[in-house]
């Protein structure tokens, strides 16, 4: 669940009724005329031949149909500005008769499957003409490829029917047509992103023998004090310097989420250590030799005076706080390179302290670029512990299996919070449940894996909207402990259990590993795990903030 705080901002259509069918012959016309005075039956081709022609005002032969149809869709597919949904044609209701009358049930087919295609053809036309002028997004281009190739097989699916009329046609599964890969033309609109890792901007971490940096992270909640450490390391690496970790009587207990010998040994050197490792060296007498601090306000160093108390009951003595930079803001941080914090931070004393740079904006698009600023022979620096990662691992093959789309929907404290912002990121219930079908619809994905804080009268809402083709998709949580289920019994065998911030990392280890992900938008949790995505490789071109794009459709008053 997602236990961070607002400011870390996370038919069946029956054609075919038989009561008393007659075997017929074995063939096929050559042509509507051929079968006109069929014996009397019950299924009545060619009235409902005859009213399909009458409604599309067609004059052409219905198995020819696609050869005709099918340029249609090739004109205005580089101009259509969204058809995700448009070839969302549920055929999974039709099924092949094996018994008898196999001719004529495979030309209803045929005729059923023309009719659906040629409606989404004219909606598309239609469509075509509204959204003419708009420009064409990538994402939006990958759905039209999409839906083209769906088309292709659809149309495939369609000659086989109508040529092989004594075999069955290829399966047709989920309202899904499986045809045959077109070599060159398979395409996943959902596929994983390429990170081009090879192309990262990295630095090497080569700390100096007894220097350091003693990490500091105030701000938020744990989301927060991880992307802070980062950056932390970041500074490290710059500096030449070995980071300590903080005190879990300071801070969190890091080592019950992270594994800081899964660091070293990706660095390939000891370039962090626990803080009980860093006074074991200093013989129980750690002193910051200079606390030069990156913020200067709201207070100086982002510490407070009951943080600095903790810092000395620990054994922790220093100097005065001196600021970097006169005027620099938490709440409006100026850009920085590396030659800044060199020229700034810069020291010949065996340990410095900088105070909390969860804020500082230095080298952003170096710093988060997926596997993170620092040369390493892993997909990430900062990551779950292994004991995280299994569990994370045993609760999905429990579960969820490979395919599943992950949401975090951020809920409590987070109203007030997203209403000053303009625009508000905190949706209705039916609305958030309308951009939650069309990414399962888009995605293709049975079940939902739910990370949330929101209560039960909003997440049982929730359930009962997320409906598509007439089935509810599943939004699965995390169960409560029970003794008959063996997917987390690492975490009670190593006396984890129960710790808010390994449950915390446990959802975003899931999410991390989902096909699909949706995020709340302004929330760092979720920012963790979009972090975690492209640095393990299972980002997908799908990963989107809940709604993008979208103004919640009511927004409450001020108080």
């Amino acid at each position: 669940m997602d236990r961070d705080s607002s400011d870390e901002d996370d038919d069946r259509h029956t054609l075919i009724h038989q009561n008393d069918t007659k075997s017929l012959p074995h063939q096929i016309p050559t042509s509507p005329r051929a079968a006109s005075t069929p014996p009397r039956s019950s299924f009545r081709i060619e009235e409902l031949e005859s009213q399909i022609r009458r409604r599309f005002r067609l004059s052409f032969n219905k198995r020819y149909l696609f050869a005709i149809v099918l340029p249609l869709l090739i004109l205005p597919i580089f101009f259509s500005a969204d058809i995700r949904s448009l070839f969302s044609s549920n055929i999974s209701s039709l099924k092949f008769n094996t018994v008898s009358d196999r001719i004529k049930e495979s030309q209803l087919q045929a005729l059923y499957l023309l009719n659906q295609q040629q409606s989404s053809l004219l909606s598309l036309w239609n469509h075509t003409f509204v959204n003419s002028n708009n420009n064409v997004t990538a994402v939006q281009f990958d759905d039209m490829k999409a839906a083209l190739l769906n088309q292709i097989t659809l149309n495939k699916h369609i000659q086989q029917i109508l040529l092989s009329p004594h075999k069955t046609g290829d399966a047709v599964e989920n309202g899904t047509v499986l045809g045959p890969n077109y070599a060159g033309y398979s395409f996943d609109r959902c596929r994983k992103v390429d990170q081009k890792f090879s192309e990262r901007r990295t630095i090497e971490w080569k700390p100096k023998p007894n220097k350091f940096l003693f990490a500091i992270c105030l701000s938020g909640q744990m989301s927060n004090h991880l992307i802070c450490l980062e950056k932390h390391m970041f500074f490290a690496a710059v500096l030449g310097r070995t980071l300590v970790i903080p005190s879990s009587k300071f801070d969190y207990q890091y080592d019950r989420v992270l594994d800081i010998e899964h660091i070293n040994g990706c660095v390939g050197q000891k370039a962090v250590i626990s803080f009980e490792d860093f006074m074991e060296i200093k013989k129980n007498h750690g002193h910051i030799d200079r606390f030069i601090c990156y913020f200067s306000s709201p207070q100086p160093c982002y510490v407070d005076e009951d943080h600095l108390k903790k810092l000395r009951s620990l054994g922790i003595s220093m100097g005065k706080l001196e600021n970097a930079w006169k005027n620099e803001d938490t709440k409006k941080a100026s850009r920085k390179t590396v030659k800044d914090v060199e020229e700034k931070f810069a020291s010949d004393d065996d340990v410095i302290a900088i105070g909390d740079v969860f804020f500082a904006d230095v080298e952003t698009d170096w710093v988060t670029q997926p596997g993170g600023p620092i040369a390493h022979k892993c997909k990430t620096l900062v990551e779950p512990s292994k004991l995280i990662v299994l569990t994370a691992q045993r609760f999905i093959q429990t579960f969820l299996g490979s395919d599943f789309i992950a949401l975090h929907f951020r809920r409590h404290g987070f109203l007030k919070f997203c209403n000053v912002k303009n625009p508000s990121c905190f949706y209705p219930i039916p609305q958030a449940a309308d951009c939650i079908t069309r990414m399962v619809e888009r995605a293709n994905t049975p079940i939902i894996y739910l990370s949330t804080d929101a209560a039960e009268s909003e997440t049982g809402l929730l359930q009962s909207m997320v409906v598509l083709n007439g089935k509810t998709v599943p939004l699965v949580k995390r169960p409560p402990r029970s003794s008959a289920e063996k997917w987390d019994a690492l975490l009670y065998r190593h006396g984890i259990e129960d710790d808010p911030q390994v449950e915390a990392m446990l959802d975003k280890t899931i999410c991390a590993m989902a096909s699909v992900f949706i995020g709340a938008p302004g929330s760092t949790f979720t920012e963790d795990i979009l972090r975690l995505r492209k640095g393990w490789g299972t980002a997908s071109l799908c990963d989107e903030y809940l709604c993008q794009g979208e103004v919640p459709n009511f927004i409450a008053g001020e108080e």
